[in-house]
């Protein structure tokens, strides 16, 4: 069986952002050669140096990987708590070094306890990631309902009434004409013919 190993990630959003803290850091706690890291944003998974350390060649059952926070992984909370369930299915030990209790050493036989931190930390984002989307739908349906307020109309635009409607409709309304026809005539169908009829006569009782 192959030898566990101490591996470190460190990742900054951008090219012109500097590594520097996060490797005073990691140092600490793992080889400097057993370092990966990545410039770019946390806003999805799609880094080449954090694939590369779940591909193949990268972390495998037994090892360790310690990162300065979890936002290093991702700053999306349901990415990051997939995340932490890759690691404990992979039987891969995360050390968060902002998170202390994540930190400790556990005897042999003791590692029901890193499961338990582990499986807090994916509870926890996962509320939080399920606050953070009914946040966004109600906020969303807050500006709706404020747009709606100010007279904003959704859905498709309105086209306007086909030409000849008015001469259509009022044969329609006299019984001259069935509505299939009116219809037909008009190019247009069931349900654009019941949303113009029911404008039209609104308009005419605002006359």
């Amino acid at each position: 069986m192959a030898e566990s190993r101490i591996m470190g990630y460190a990742r900054v959003s951008s090219t012109e952002q500097n590594l520097a803290r996060q490797l005073v850091e990691l140092k600490k706690y793992v080889p400097e050669e057993n370092i990966v890291t990545d410039k770019q944003s946390g806003k999805d998974l799609n880094r080449p140096g954090y694939q590369a350390l779940k591909g193949p060649l990268g972390l495998r059952k037994g090892d360790v990987l310690v990162i300065k926070s979890l936002d290093r992984l991702s700053r999306n909370k349901q990415e990051m708590k997939q995340e932490l369930q890759w690691f404990k299915d992979h039987g891969i030990r995360l050390k968060v070094i902002d998170l202390p209790t994540t930190m400790i050493q556990f005897d042999a036989g003791q590692e029901w306890i890193q499961d338990m931190v582990n499986n807090i930390l994916i509870e926890v984002l996962s509320s939080i990631a399920e606050e953070e989307r009914n946040t966004i739908r109600r906020r969303q349906r807050e500006g709706i309902d404020a747009a709606k307020s100010a007279g904003v109309r959704f859905g498709p635009p309105d086209k306007g009434y086909p030409e000849e409607w008015e001469v259509y409709y009022a044969r329609y309304k006299k019984g001259e004409l069935t509505r299939k026809y009116v219809m037909e005539q008009l190019g247009i169908g069931a349900e654009r013919f019941k949303y113009l009829k029911k404008k039209y006569e609104k308009e005419k009782k605002g006359e």
